[in-house]
């Protein structure tokens, strides 16, 4: 049997098992440790899992996994996160779009602080969406708004699927990471320019609130920008040093992780649920992630083995002809048909062992092609009919927001985040500008 016989045989049993509902990291490293067995015997096949697992134990940057998640979890269930959209209902309720307009800020910001999509959709929908419909505000516009500001956080840092991709395609997390920040702003810069330009054309979607909601004492004004920007702070706190160059990658998320804890404590509010319930999360998505790694791991080191890689480059470039720039189009495509029925996790690790090697032989920079991959994600996860963020908003929504309105809500900011990523795509310094201004190369 050849090697591409065999190749292609253990990805579409990896896909099949996926398909009947096992999970991610299951059906991945149940391939990866079938395979390696019939390939190279027990010694070979109990050599690969040992060899994974030796590997992701050394692997330092990890712990910033832990850290950075029980800090964004902290700043959850303290409820520190509902102090930033009191703020923006403050002081941006006077403009048309305005608590939508907040909405998105209060979006990057969480973003910041936890790095998971899923946060800020559990926080925009649980705090802005009942806000912004007892308002007045367009239902399927403010739903759509949700979803796109929550998507932002695996992109603006510190994303934890970009450090995923660091593991897996040998990359610098730093450089990722500011890599992604650009970018990321300006998708939220673009969504803002939506939400002003709507409610300038349509006031009803976005009305002002009225002059009572907003005429409040000023002393109380600067104490909810204060409140409010508590978790800037506490980012500042934490990146600063970082890039700088005090501290390490590790030690940054430590001192965010603390700064976060001492937040709480200072504003009475680390009881002894709110600790447990940090915690226990923390220890649950932390082994999720490290369990999906390993199986990656294992399941690229097999791939490598049997040259899969150069197999597939020869398929697309000398027997198919086809350009990079068009094998790298047909990669983001097969992202958003993988998107529909899977999250960003199984994503990259399912393609990864695949796609990152042939990427770089294919000459395109891997910190350019993280973003690529970060944005195709987010993309794949609003696009119907199955995308991820779709059934979470429907979970999440009170009863008068349909399935329907939801699909309605994504149409225009999908569109916005497909011409994000084409200018990304042609002007690659959006991405890699940043991290050679702090990392210049010698």
């Amino acid at each position: 049997m050849s090697y591409e016989l065999i190749a292609t045989l253990m990805f579409s049993s990896m896909m099949l098992m996926l398909l009947t509902g096992q999970r991610v990291f299951g059906a991945i490293g149940f391939v990866a440790v079938v395979a390696s067995l019939l390939l190279w015997g027990d010694r070979g096949g109990f050599d690969l899992g040992f060899a994974a697992a030796m590997k992701l134990m050394k692997w330092y940057p990890l712990l910033t996994l832990p850290m950075f998640i029980f800090m964004g979890y902290v700043l959850s269930e303290s409820k520190i996160a509902d102090d930033l959209y009191k703020m923006f209902h403050v002081w941006m309720g006077g403009l048309r779009g305005g608590l939508a307009i907040g909405t998105i800020g209060l979006m990057v910001l969480i973003s910041a602080m936890n790095g998971l999509s899923v946060a800020g959709m559990a926080i925009g929908s649980t705090i802005a969406l009942p806000e912004l419909l007892k308002r007045g505000y367009d239902k399927r516009m403010v739903t759509g708004v949700i979803q796109a500001g929550s998507s932002l956080g695996i992109l603006v840092p510190p994303s934890v699927v970009l450090v995923l991709y660091a593991m897996i395609a040998r990359q610098p997390v730093s450089q990722l990471w500011l890599a992604g920040i650009v970018p990321g702003l300006m998708m939220a810069g673009l969504f803002i320019g939506y939400i002003v330009i709507r409610c300038r054309m349509n006031p009803d979607l976005g009305p002002v609130l009225p002059a009572e909601d907003r005429d409040i004492p000023r002393a109380e004004k600067m104490r909810l920008l204060t409140a409010g920007l508590l978790p800037l702070g506490i980012f500042f706190v934490m990146m600063f040093p970082f890039v700088k160059g005090w501290t390490s990658l590790v030690e940054s998320s430590a001192i965010g992780a603390i700064a976060a804890f001492v937040a709480a404590v200072l504003k009475g509010r680390m009881t002894r649920e709110v600790f447990e319930n940090s915690v226990r999360n923390t220890l649950g998505i932390t082994c999720m992630f490290m369990w999906i790694i390993l199986a990656a791991l294992a399941f690229g080191a097999v791939f490598d083995g049997l040259g899969a890689v150069k197999a597939i480059e020869s398929l697309f470039t000398e027997t198919l002809s086809l350009s990079p720039w068009t094998i790298l189009i047909l990669m983001q495509l097969s992202f958003i048909v993988m998107g529909t029925f899977l999250d960003d996790t199984a994503m990259l690790v399912i393609v990864a062992p695949l796609y990152v090697p042939l990427v770089g032989e294919l000459g395109f920079d891997l910190i350019w092609y993280g973003i690529l991959y970060t944005i195709t994600t987010q993309i794949a996860y609003m696009t119907p009919p199955f995308g991820y963020n779709l059934f979470l908003m429907r979970a999440m929504a009170p009863p008068e927001i349909t399935l329907r309105d939801i699909y309605a809500s994504i149409t225009p900011f999908v569109m916005i985040m497909v011409g994000a990523l084409a200018l990304v795509m042609i002007f690659p310094g959006l991405a890699t500008w940043l991290p050679d201004q702090v990392y210049p190369t010698p």
